[in-house]
């Protein structure tokens, strides 16, 4: 299975970003970003790749106990950003970022732990990517755009174990499928 961990906002706030995504549509040059559908909205926190299938229970287990040694904490979306020169457009967090990337550090422990191969990666920053392209685009209006945009705020009280399923039909701009497999309750109430 190829899996993740992942922050997931509440429908809510994914209503708020999805008029904030229709607007940012409307600003020219929106058709040449390939504009990510509201089922892969999430903040990931760590990336598994393929895990076999016998080190997925150790590996839920160990995200368990992660989850229940980090408090709840308060999140919103917040602005945006872009990696690789406008290759993603991302809408960005405020609140308790420092839990945020104390979950993401845990989460990939946790694997590392349960046997699952993790890269390192550099510093983690909170993003949900909205649109992606292959070119590298002039995202500045977008993200000038993006600048006033915030959410209401949240108490994020869970981690998500879900699973990513590729495109297989190789129509252009199919998105990938994911499907939460597990939910692990933060907090020692988890």
């Amino acid at each position: 299975m190829r899996l993740f961990t992942a922050v997931l906002p509440p429908e809510d706030v994914m209503r708020e970003l999805a008029a904030e995504v229709a607007r940012l549509r409307t600003l020219p040059g929106a058709d040449g970003l390939r504009w990510t559908g509201r089922a892969g909205w999430h903040f990931t926190l760590a990336f598994y790749g393929e895990v076999e299938d016998g080190l997925v229970p150790e590996l839920t287990a160990r995200l368990e106990r992660a989850a229940s040694r980090t408090e709840p904490f308060e999140l919103a979306l917040s602005g945006g950003g872009q990696f690789g020169h406008g290759r993603a457009l991302w809408a960005g967090a405020e609140g308790d970022l420092r839990a945020m990337r104390l979950l993401a550090e845990r989460a990939g422990a946790a694997a590392r732990r349960a046997g699952v191969p993790v890269e390192e990666h550099r510093r983690y920053k909170a993003h949900l990517t909205v649109a992606r392209s292959r070119d590298g685009v002039d995202v500045r209006p977008y993200l000038e755009a993006l600048d006033a945009f915030r959410s209401r705020p949240w108490t994020v009280g869970e981690l998500a174990l879900v699973r990513s399923n590729l495109p297989t039909s190789g129509v252009p701009g199919e998105q990938p499928r994911y499907e939460t497999v597990a939910r692990r309750a933060l907090g020692a109430a988890g």
